[in-house]
């Protein structure tokens, strides 16, 4: 049987425009609230079900979304594979504005946030293991994929590793927390790729991230990160994030 993959897409990645056969979905209820807005595509001879993380017009910050309902509503769709879309800023030397990062590691700053199924061990001990959050069958169908991604955008715009950083949002770092993150080894940072990686290992769903790199972090470009260049960055960044996801799913 065809993989059954959804496409969560981040700021500015609202919608599949190269796919085929929107459908509207209904909402799907589920114990952690319902969610709507789903959209499911065909390409590539799979199913693809699109989430847009932030809703459709971009009204939920990131420490507000509802992350438990929408990979449980995913996997109640039936769900297997997930390719996450994540807008982040550049830390490492060759992640700077415009290129595509597949990262193989994060580490986790967020605080507060509904991070597990498992508010219970009423049926035993739940400890997902999370050595490597990213690897699996989406992570190397996009590594595979990126031969054709470099033929047509240049080597120079995809990075197939690096670290993810999590941070709490909704502001931007400062420049020391960034030189912190450096320092603890990260190459990106972003604010959605946790809870959301770990309920997916949680409910059985391989996942993995494409990280569109939209800025410089703080303090390592000449001048302040404004709104209106990262969203000017974004709509080149989309445009190379769904080719790339076009060329994955070959590959599974």
């Amino acid at each position: 049987m065809p993989n059954k993959i959804a496409v969560i897409g981040g700021s500015g990645f609202y919608t599949m425009a190269s796919a085929n056969n929107a459908k509207a979905l209904n909402p799907v209820n589920t114990p952690y609230g319902s969610v709507g807005g789903l959209i499911e595509y065909s390409m590539g001879g799979h199913n693809i079900v699109f989430l847009a993380r932030h809703g459709g017009e971009h009204k939920l910050p990131p420490h507000k979304i509802n992350y438990r309902a929408n990979i449980y509503a995913l996997k109640e769709l039936g769900v297997s594979h997930i390719i996450a879309a994540n807008a982040v800023g550049g830390i490492g030397e060759r992640c700077g504005p415009g290129v595509l990062v597949i990262p193989d590691q994060l580490i986790d700053y967020t605080f507060g946030r509904e991070g597990t199924f498992f508010d219970s061990f009423e049926d035993g001990m739940s400890h997902i293991d999370f050595t490597y959050p990213f690897e699996g069958r989406v992570r190397n169908a996009l590594i595979q994929a990126s031969a054709a991604f470099e033929k047509e955008f240049g080597s120079d715009k995809v990075v197939r590793n690096g670290v993810y950083a999590c941070m709490q949002g909704p502001r931007l770092e400062t420049a020391a927390e960034i030189k912190k993150l450096k320092n603890d080894g990260a190459s990106l940072v972003g604010m959605t790729a946790m809870p959301e990686a770990a309920l997916a290992r949680e409910l059985g769903i391989d996942y993995a991230s494409i990280c569109l790199v939209v800025n410089w972090a703080a303090g390592l470009s000449a001048g302040l990160i404004t709104l209106e260049a990262i969203n000017a960055e974004l709509e080149g960044c989309v445009g190379k994030a769904e080719y790339l996801i076009g060329q994955s799913v070959n590959y599974f």
